[in-house]
């Protein structure tokens, strides 16, 4: 036998295919790909506007702030002509004229302009220099009001892109939750005795906030990086291309480092995905058997337990962390050593004339801004990796098509009205291949008869209820309702029909009126109060603060144990069904109780067929025929006292339980 432990693993996945995700993701960025495109278009204008920042900067140093006009001294030009940097100035400006005048000596007249060094411009006194100057003044200032409207108009677009992807994203994380829901309640039983709850909520809940960052983080910004990285290279190779293949000498390294980080990061983002699903998963078992941790004082074993998880998942968390603690300071440095570059090579180009001031400065911003880009996408592909890693979990059981099939269309047939006879025909079944549960059962089930399943625990009565309830198909032989094979009925209309009223009745956290009565079927109130009365039910919710409208706690824990069958048997006559399956638990109650459970019972009973999983023989001999199982086979037959005259296996568990 398997050990219940390997239906709870994680699938162990292959090869790392992480961007093949993406191809998965598309069906779901179709529906807002409008958006996408307004996005893209915005992040076109940002970046225009990020990139025009420092360029204004350039314009308004060498023209306004340091304004150059390189000239050769002499008049024979040499082959490298030594630079002279000097300052022309219109004599048309009346105020310009008398500074002139003033000083001959300062300045040399060519034709309507006056020319003057630049070192001999800081000889004349400060408000002549500003009255010389006054048009770079107000270039600086224009210069200003450029830049500062830029920013305004950054913001804003900035502000509208993230309005759009943060609605976007959150519309795409919405639909996939929902696909997620859908799908996980369309699966068959055999899919959760495999699935943890913790493992399913991890999936739900934190792997779709996960692509929800991506989805508003990545897709569209990493374009903008892109772009931003392709125009700074445009250009810097544009301004000056010496200096740029200088600079650009780092690069190979850079990429050589990223690429390094990548396939270092994913493994170790793949194993924290598995790990926190671990955790998840383990401390809702410990939540929900708190009472049997306790009771049998395994606080210390299941804490051991839970550590080596939790150590598992902080070991990956470690690896991931020293990948992100090595390439941060690694990129760092790349960006010093390019910034040391253009210092070093661009400040030797100054010197020499052959650049300007203006073009140095550029340089340094523009290198500034190519790092950003470049830690930026490393920061996002931690959060691409991470997101691609819970799709490779969420499309996991996306993928998984562990359902019991619907008939194809042209096979269907509709159940019966009322009157359901059942037959087993030679049925066999097993949960695991190769260890049968149900061996060759054959059985017939009149409509309106109460037939009763009894046998020791193992014995298969379970099993062949859930093949009733369709939860899975048999492995052989045949399930038919008056005659119709039951796989042509399609699962809504057949489970429509059939009520179970369980040992443990699961009760949801919100109101006993929801519990009870669907939504959708419009219950009267006078319909209401009959269902209750027949239910033996109505006293106690009276009783209860809201009545009908009194919020229960998760499980129905604030009632007790016969309160909540009561609300079972209630549930099921709101239903209506044709049959009725009890799987009896009144060994839990009182007797008074009990005996409201067996009224509530016959009132359900009425006129319906019914099966019920006997654990104590008394309730079984109620049953017009009671069938007796012993190792997934069918052993013995009949009614109550033909079953005691045989002297056989019932025979013997009567006298035992007697």
């Amino acid at each position: 036998m398997n050990s219940p432990s390997s239906f709870f693993e994680e699938k162990k996945l292959g090869k790392a295919q992480d961007f093949g995700m993406l191809k998965k993701l598309t069906p779901y960025l179709k529906p807002y790909r409008k958006l996408f495109t307004w996005a893209f278009v915005l992040i076109v204008l940002i970046t225009g506007t990020e990139m025009s920042i420092p360029y204004i900067t350039k314009i308004a140093i060498d023209r306004y702030i340091v304004p150059e006009n390189i000239m050769t001294s002499g008049q024979n030009a040499d082959p490298v002509p030594l630079p002279a940097r000097q300052l022309t100035f219109s004599l048309s400006d009346p105020g310009t004229h008398d500074i002139v005048r003033a000083h001959p000596g300062l300045f040399q007249i060519k034709g309507p302009e006056a020319v003057i060094a630049y070192e001999k411009f800081h000889e004349l006194a400060a408000d002549e220099m500003v009255i010389l100057r006054k048009k770079d003044l107000a270039g600086v200032a224009w210069a200003s009001v450029w830049l500062l409207g830029i920013v305004i108009i950054s913001f804003f677009l900035n502000f509208i892109n993230t309005l759009i992807m943060e609605y976007a994203g959150q519309m795409m994380m919405h639909d996939l939750r929902m696909e997620l829901f859908t799908h996980i309640q369309r699966l068959s039983v055999q899919f959760f005795t495999r699935n943890p709850v913790g493992r399913l909520v991890t999936r739900v809940t934190s792997d779709t906030q996960n692509m929800h960052e991506m989805f508003t983080s990545v897709l569209v910004f990493v374009i903008k990086d892109l772009f931003m990285l392709t125009a700074i290279t445009v250009v810097l190779f544009s301004i000056d291309w010496r200096l740029s293949l200088a600079v650009y000498t780092v690069f190979p390294f850079v990429f050589f480092v990223s690429w390094k980080f990548t396939t270092s990061a994913r493994q170790a983002f793949r194993t924290l995905r598995v790990k926190i699903a671990e955790i998840n998963t383990k401390f809702s078992e410990t939540i929900g058997g708190m009472q049997v941790i306790q009771l049998f004082g395994q606080e210390k074993a299941n804490h051991r337990l839970f550590q080596k998880i939790n150590q598992e998942h902080y070991r990956a968390g470690m690896q991931q962390i020293t990948v992100f603690a090595l390439f941060m300071p690694l990129m760092e440095l790349m960006s010093s050593i390019a910034l040391a570059i253009v210092i070093y090579y661009g400040g030797g180009r100054i010197i020499d004339g052959r650049i300007s001031l203006g073009t140095l400065v550029v340089f340094i911003s523009y290198i500034k801004m190519f790092f950003r880009p470049i830690r930026d996408i490393a920061e996002k592909y931690n959060i691409t990796l991470n997101a691609l890693s819970s799709a490779e979990r969420m499309f996991l059981i996306l993928d998984d098509n562990t359902r019991v099939p619907e008939p194809k269309a042209g096979a269907q047939a509709r159940v019966p009205d009322r009157s359901l006879s059942f037959h087993l025909d030679n049925v066999s079944f097993s949960y695991v291949p190769g260890e049968t549960v149900l061996d060759g059962i054959s059985l017939s089930i009149r409509a309106g008869e109460a037939l009763s399943i009894v046998g020791p625990t193992g014995a298969g009565k379970t099993s062949l209820v859930n093949l009733l309830l369709r939860f899975y198909d048999p492995d052989s032989g045949a399930i038919r309702i008056n005659g119709t094979d039951i796989r042509n009925f399609k699962l809504a209309d057949l489970r429509s029909r059939i009520a179970i009223v369980t040992q443990d009745p699961y009760i949801f956290s919100t109101s006993i009126r929801n519990n009870i009565f669907p939504e959708t079927n419009g219950f009267t109130d006078k319909e209401m109060i009959e269902i209750l009365e027949a239910a033996y039910c109505k006293n106690f919710i009276d009783r209860l603060p809201q009545g009908l409208d009194t919020l229960m706690t998760e499980g129905g824990s604030s009632l007790s144990s016969g309160e909540r069958q009561l609300l079972s048997i209630a549930r099921a006559l709101a239903h209506s069904p044709d049959l009725i399956i009890f799987d009896e638990a009144t060994s839990y109650v009182d007797s008074e109780t009990e005996i409201k459970i067996q009224n509530a019972l016959g009132n359900l009973m009425k006129n319906r067929t019914s099966v019920i999983i006997a654990h104590r023989l008394s309730t079984a001999r109620t049953a017009d025929r009671i069938v007796v199982m012993h190792g997934g086979r069918i052993i013995e037959t009949g009614t109550h006292d033909e079953l005691m005259d045989q002297k056989g296996f019932y025979y013997r568990l009567h006298q035992f339980q007697g």
